[in-house]
């Protein structure tokens, strides 16, 4: 039982995959006010604003749940965005586990077989990359999916 998982070291960017996953907010505050960093930060450089505008599209987005947007310029079938942490900032284990769980499942129900996922919760969720692998892989091996999961710990 899991799912096949690898962890690496990069740029989730750089990942030859079907989709990426972006841990976002709850989609409570619009997207043009706030200032991505980490991974949404460079999604937004590279990919342009044509996800943040089609995810804005949702609205409010439970914690842990999931939405799917086309990857803007970027080479990938599509961006997965998480609502990874609270309004408060913080990721808890019930956000980070419920976020990969729906992405896992909105990655299979579009037939995504491939998926890089970062650390969700570490950074702007206030937690440890320590804290946040051990979480997502106890979640990863709790559930069985097809999908190819890599986790990518940014290194520049």
């Amino acid at each position: 039982m899991g799912v096949n998982v690898v962890v690496v070291h990069g740029d989730i960017l750089d990942r030859q995959v079907d989709v990426i996953v972006n841990s976002w907010n709850r989609n409570i505050i619009p997207w043009w006010l706030l200032l991505p960093q980490g991974v949404s930060g460079a999604i937004k450089r590279r990919a342009g604003t044509e996800p943040f505008k089609e995810v804005a599209k949702y609205g409010a987005i439970p914690l842990g749940e999931a939405r799917l947007t086309s990857a803007g310029t970027l080479n990938f079938k599509g961006i997965i965005h998480v609502a990874g942490i609270n309004l408060c900032w913080y990721a808890t284990e019930y956000s980070v586990r419920q976020s990969v769980i729906n992405a896992i499942k909105l990655a299979e129900a579009n037939s995504f077989k491939t998926l890089a996922m970062p650390l969700i919760g570490a950074g702007s969720g206030n937690r440890s990359e320590k804290w946040s692998l051990e979480c997502m892989l106890h979640t990863l091996e709790s559930i069985e999916s097809n999908v190819k999961v890599t986790v990518v710990k940014f290194s520049p």
